[in-house]
């Protein structure tokens, strides 16, 4: 058998096919598609995945505000946060932070699902939510997916 012919293909910056995709979140499940997400920013679904190069896709959410928290996590979930100075702890339910900024949720379920390192840092630029229908990326002309076709 000749084993030659067998070549691992890893890829670089300059062999990635980097595309633009539209994921609408309305009455989705915000774990379930902050996790598919990840693995669409991460390139994880493309057979020339890399674990050390940002092959992933560009991805848009729209309609954020109409995202769905299972059970009581609306009322009982709890995001911490510390200013840095003694007794600096803050803390704000989900629905808090839904109410200030609906794409807050979304933004940290996601980045929570990427690595924490320098290439965690650059996919996370890869990200784009809008609480509403309306985006800014037209001129990209992304390509709407259905994310119930994803594993």
């Amino acid at each position: 058998m000749n084993t030659l012919s067998y070549k691992t293909v890893s890829a670089n910056a300059a062999t990635v096919n980097k595309e633009w995709v539209l994921v609408d979140a309305d009455g989705q499940t915000l774990g379930r598609l902050a996790s598919k997400v990840a693995k669409l920013i991460r390139g994880k679904y493309k057979p020339n995945y890399t674990p050390h190069v940002d092959c992933g896709d560009n991805v848009v959410i729209i309609n954020a505000e109409k995202i769905v928290l299972t059970g009581n996590k609306m009322r009982d979930k709890s995001y911490i946060r510390h200013t840095g100075y003694p007794g600096g702890q803050r803390s704000l339910t989900a629905t808090e932070m839904f109410e200030k900024d609906p794409t807050r949720l979304i933004e940290k379920a996601v980045k929570g699902m990427l690595p924490k390192n320098t290439l965690g840092s650059a996919l996370y630029r890869n990200l784009y939510v809008y609480a509403g229908g309306e985006h800014k990326h037209a001129g990209q002309e992304p390509k709407a997916i259905n994310l119930n076709d994803y594993k």
